[in-house]
């Protein structure tokens, strides 16, 4: 089944307006000849292993894509189809192109995974090899992975990036098209992309963490103290002990929201002392901010001290009409 191209309505002046995406550019012009381009390519990904032949090659010969799709490989999911192959043979084939800069080789554009199943059972991989360009081979990669990869928020975010950064039309057309995003979310993606590396090799997938996780991420990192705690945190040998890719993606935000709190400065301790002009009564007090002490000596202490706690209530009344003046 054809996936759906996210610009067809764009190119069909009978479309009812409401059911065209709402995207910030005008389609006219050098603009829409592009689209025509993404449009076609989007259509040539569906039909590239069309009434093609499939034959084998070795593992040895091909080498992954120029854009990585992927954060984690040693995962669940991959150990299910290893074992689905391992029984039940390669029942899709994966589509290759000879390698653009080293004849005799083959570049993966689709079916990264059942590459290395195959390298893994010492088996060859069932294939269609098609001679295609490099912008084709990214929409391809990217639809084929939106239409059965399950693929995570982040793992999208830097697919995208990567794609961004290969700068095919100058205003990301290509990328749309390859993650079938409108220019909204493709946003949002590019901006999450940018998270360090590090800590985002470190955290892994995450399969459980979606997109207002990640950018709730990205804000707080955007905090030199929380980005500190959380490369030092992703540093830490202990991190990789977490099994769970989304503990160690909760494990990085708790650290960086704790180093986010500025800690409030404690006042420096204050000490004064005061006697009277004939030494009958000295005091002695102390502030650190949250209580005063008061200590009274001399001859009078004893004595003032206790006309003190007599008279309190009319002291404090006199020092609350004070404040108020």
């Amino acid at each position: 089944m054809a996936r759906k191209n996210p610009f067809a309505n764009l190119m069909d002046d009978k479309a009812d307006e409401a059911l065209r995406p709402k995207l910030d550019y005008t389609i006219k012009g050098a603009s829409r000849s592009i689209l025509s381009s993404i449009d076609e390519m989007a259509e040539r990904a569906d039909k590239l292993l069309e009434g093609l032949t499939v034959v084998e090659v070795d593992p040895a010969q091909i080498d992954g894509s120029f854009v990585k799709d992927r954060l984690a490989e040693d995962d669940e999911e991959y150990r299910i189809l290893l074992e689905a192959i391992r029984e039940q043979q390669q029942q899709s084939p994966v589509l290759l192109r000879p390698h653009p800069r080293q004849p005799g080789r083959y570049m993966v554009v689709f079916g990264h995974r059942r590459v290395r199943a195959a390298r893994d059972l010492g088996r060859k991989v069932r294939a269609v090899v098609r001679e295609i360009s490099d912008r084709e081979h990214v929409v391809a990669q990217g639809q084929e992975n939106s239409a059965r990869a399950n693929l995570s928020f982040i793992e999208k975010a830097l697919f995208a990036g990567a794609l961004a950064r290969l700068n095919y039309d100058g205003d990301n057309q290509t990328v749309m098209a390859a993650l079938s995003v409108d220019r909204a979310t493709l946003s949002k993606l590019l901006s999450v992309s940018a998270l360090p590396a590090p800590i985002l090799e470190a955290i892994g997938p995450a399969r459980g963490i979606g997109r207002d996780r990640w950018y709730e991420l990205k804000i707080l990192l955007e905090r030199k103290p929380a980005l500190e705690a959380a490369l030092a945190a992703v540093a830490d040998p202990a991190f990789r002990s977490i099994p769970s890719s989304d503990d160690r993606f909760h494990r990085v935000v708790a650290e960086a929201k704790s180093a986010g709190k500025a800690a409030k400065p404690k006042p420096k301790p204050v000490s004064r002392s005061w006697a009277s002009e004939d030494r009958r009564l000295a005091a002695e007090m102390k502030s650190d901010g949250k209580n005063y002490t008061l200590a009274l000596k001399a001859r009078d202490a004893v004595g003032f001290g206790e006309y003190m706690a007599e008279n309190l209530a009319s002291l404090y009344e006199a020092y609350r009409r004070s404040r108020e003046s």
